[in-house]
């Protein structure tokens, strides 16, 4: 025997659990002539009795009792693989810095969508701390010292390792070892960081140098590949342009385990495998 629709059984199982008529309709959001109606077109088909009608409430019979287990676990069988596929299909929201967004997220995101056709991953590029409590936010990335507040579960990805870079144009008179005299030689390419002024306050302090700023680490990268000096930046912005041989690597410092790149999520809210697949493709990024 088949059923058009799951209509009827819906109706019988709230029933049957609740014994009562109007907590099933307040269940299901219906009438409680709706319940009736349905279940008497349940018992119409099967040619037998569910229920026991009594003056204040309701009592399965012997038929009843024997089809209510295997509904109910059939429903709820139902339920958690709808529940199972929608989280999974669900949108997830991730905050990052826009350079981040521009040099590290961008690239990768095609082999994302490949991996996980089921997730739609909206992207917000900010530089301001996200506030998961207001910005409806689900995971961000934050770049620096490690977050204190409290209600969120904080991950290292990576300590923060600057490397020199420019343009393949300037490479042919770099020195094996790149120092600051050969540094001051050249346009030097400042972010909003500073980097370069930190560098000099503590390994050349009395060397002068020459700058080129901009507000944000991509507009710098991208300077550096277009040959107009060097830029100091973290590692992880530009390793695909490394690997492509758009920028060279002139020096690299050590890593600053004071500073990192962090995955960062509210601490109560459940994680879904949604949440779960962009944290993982996340961390494999590191």
């Amino acid at each position: 025997m088949s059923f058009q629709n799951l209509n009827a059984l819906r109706h019988f199982e709230a029933a049957a659990r609740h014994l009562n008529l109007r907590l099933a309709a307040e269940e299901l959001h219906v009438t409680q002539g709706a319940v009736s109606q349905q279940i008497r077109v349940l018992e119409d088909v099967l040619q037998t009795r569910l229920f026991t009608r009594h003056p204040r409430g309701l009592s399965l019979t012997e038929a009843g009792h024997r089809l209510h287990e295997p509904v109910a676990q059939a429903l709820g069988l139902i339920s958690s693989s709808i529940a199972e596929l929608h989280s999974f299909s669900d949108r997830v929201t991730l905050s990052l810095p826009p350079s981040l967004a521009a040099k590290w997220l961008v690239p990768r995101l095609p082999g994302f969508a490949e991996a996980h056709p089921n997730v739609e991953l909206q992207i917000v590029a900010s530089e301001r701390i996200t506030d998961f409590a207001r910005d409806n936010v689900d995971l961000a990335i934050r770049q620096g010292p490690a977050p204190q507040e409290s209600a969120v579960t904080v991950e290292k990805l990576a300590p923060i390792r600057l490397v020199a870079v420019t343009g393949p144009s300037l490479v042919a008179r770099a020195p094996v070892l790149a120092r600051a005299s050969f540094f001051a030689q050249s346009p030097l390419i400042e972010d909003g960081h500073r980097p370069w002024q930190a560098w000099f306050a503590r390994e050349a302090p009395e060397t002068p140098w020459k700058r080129l700023s901009f507000n944000q680490t991509a507009l710098a990268i991208d300077a550096a590949e277009a040959g107009q000096g060097i830029a100091l930046v973290p590692d992880v912005l530009v390793s695909d342009a490394l690997e492509k041989r758009r920028l060279v690597r002139l020096r690299e410092e050590p890593p600053d385990e004071t500073r990192g790149l962090y995955l960062v999520r509210p601490a109560k809210t459940p994680e879904t495998r949604a949440h779960r697949a962009v944290a993982d493709w996340i961390r494999s990024g590191f």
